[in-house]
């Protein structure tokens, strides 16, 4: 890759960063998107200029994404990480013309999210209060509840802190991605259960650096330590296909629809920045109203 196309990127990323405000993990996996077309580009075309990429260019590249068996799903994120790219350059001047105007993204075959079911999720949370109280079983047992009981994704609960609690609403306070912010309610339950959890973090430690969980060692989790614990805990929760933070937040707005509540309350609670992502949680309801129709009508 050429030290121009470098720069190209490079202040591409600075933009996401400082003006768009971005996360950190998002504007790496832009950088990673932009990096490998590039340096396909160089191996495949040698150094090409900003204005001479084509369509043509970037079907060649998305092409060989697809012989190496990338997912449609993976070449779409791909396909964006470049149209954001291009806008920007042809906003300010750069190029004239984007080339991804008759690109075409591959279709994605819908995949239904992964939930632990209701009864489940009842003995998993018995499993938890009835757990040894090491310090691990603790941090599993805040882990599922949290996830279970606020949607929250695996960073947003990662780095939560203390700050962020309000007992006397009931309510967390979630920064979420983009640095957007979301408030979400709690039950007085779990309320509890989280002021326990502090009352023994300040006894077993000096210094947590005010963040809400910890490991035995007092200091923040990091996602590997919560994915590795949520997962074996999950493990206990009937046979699911895939085990991971994310099963719980799909468990969350998926009890929440089938309980009636409103798809626009759920968007707002997921942090969902379009309804379209919350709709896919719609197919258990409807499969619900089913199942009472078929049982309650008489024309069934």
């Amino acid at each position: 890759m050429s030290a121009l196309s470098r720069t190209d990127i490079r202040s591409f990323l600075d933009y996401l960063k400082f003006e768009k405000r971005y996360s950190a993990h998002t504007i790496t996996a832009y950088q990673n998107d932009l990096t490998d077309f590039f340096n396909y580009l160089s191996t495949q075309f040698g150094e090409v200029r900003l204005k001479e990429i084509s369509h043509s260019f970037i079907r060649s590249w998305l092409a060989h994404l697809k012989g190496e068996g990338i997912t449609a799903k993976s070449i779409n994120r791909k396909i964006s990480s470049l149209r954001s790219f291009f806008k920007y350059h042809l906003r300010l001047g750069h190029i004239n013309v984007t080339p991804m105007v008759n690109v075409i993204s591959p279709k994605v075959s819908k995949r239904l999210p992964v939930f632990v079911k209701e009864e489940e999720t009842k003995e998993l949370i018995q499993t938890l209060n009835h757990a040894s109280e090491d310090w691990k079983s603790l941090n599993a047992k805040m882990l599922i509840l949290l996830f279970y009981n606020t949607g929250m994704r695996l960073g947003e609960l990662i780095n939560l802190r203390e700050k962020q609690l309000d007992f006397s609403r009931s309510q967390i306070k979630i920064l979420g991605k983009g640095n957007k912010e979301r408030v979400i309610p709690v039950s007085k339950e779990l309320v509890k259960n989280i002021e326990e959890y502090r009352q023994l973090k300040k006894k077993e430690f000096e210094k947590t650096d005010d963040a809400l969980l910890v490991t035995e060692k007092g200091k923040k989790l990091y996602p590997k330590y919560a994915y590795l614990l949520v997962k074996q805990y999950l493990g206990l929760a009937g046979t699911l296909d895939k085990k991971s933070p994310h099963v719980l937040r799909h468990t969350f707005a998926t009890h929440l629809m089938n309980s009636g509540a409103d798809l626009n309350a759920v968007k707002e609670l997921l942090g969902h920045s379009s309804l379209a992502s919350t709709q896919v949680y719609t197919h258990n309801s409807i499969e619900k109203l089913r199942n009472v129709y078929k049982k309650a009508h008489p024309k069934a």
